[in-house]
């Protein structure tokens, strides 16, 4: 079975959460502040002696797992707690995925200092992350419930950080449970950057599930 998503009413108060995205957003803006800065160790010090304060006055009331799939204001399908687009957590960046009018989905980006792998450039790991999400978001607007089976990608040029960048998706054929959705990183121009091929499983339990909203 597959989990059953909470409504609005079900989760924490609108305007809670709105104030945790912030949160999350300014941890994304600390992370990359720690990234690059050159200020001295004594500063280093007292920093961190004020956020293990932090830290400690956010863990008085601490939930078990992050924020659950749910439906929220309007009916909308959102998961605040995920690694890829959450509001709510500060790992994502947060990616914003949008039905694309030539069918599929799509999402603009930029990613963050905090992301580079090779120097100047994205870590490719953080590049796959996304790309396997976003087929993944290709394959439920397709009215698939599937899992990734296998993820295969090309790097074609270095991505960078900081610059917009474009993300798109969508299914190129199935059979069967069995799923393919091809994606790519790509300049606004369209130079493709990072190429994806994905295979999804639909869970033989999943069979006849829906996820188009």
């Amino acid at each position: 079975m597959m989990p059953e998503l909470a409504t609005s009413q079900e989760s924490d108060g609108e305007a809670r959460l709105a104030a945790l995205a912030v949160l999350a957003q300014q941890v994304r803006d600390l992370a990359d502040a720690v990234t690059l800065t050159e200020v001295p160790q004594a500063e280093l010090t007292a920093v961190t002696a004020e956020l293990v304060a932090l830290t400690e006055r956010l863990g008085t009331a601490r939930r078990e797992t992050p924020l659950p799939p749910e439906f929220g204001p309007g009916g909308r399908y959102r998961h605040l707690g995920n690694a890829v687009v959450g509001d709510c957590n500060p790992h994502a960046l947060p990616l914003v995925v949008e039905p694309d009018a030539g069918g599929g989905v799509r999402a603009g980006l930029a990613f963050r200092p905090s992301h580079e792998g090779p120097p100047g450039f994205v870590h490719g790991g953080v590049s796959a992350m996304v790309l396997d999400h976003l087929l993944g978001s290709a394959v439920a607007a397709a009215g698939k419930a599937a899992m990734t089976g296998t993820l295969s990608l090309r790097y074609r040029r270095p991505v960078p950080y900081g610059a917009p960048l474009v993300a798109t998706a969508a299914v190129s054929r199935g059979e069967g449970r069995k799923t393919w959705a091809e994606g790519l990183i790509a300049l606004p121009d369209g130079t493709a950057l990072v190429e994806a091929t994905g295979l999804f499983i639909t869970p033989s339990q999943w069979v006849g599930v829906e996820t188009r909203s």
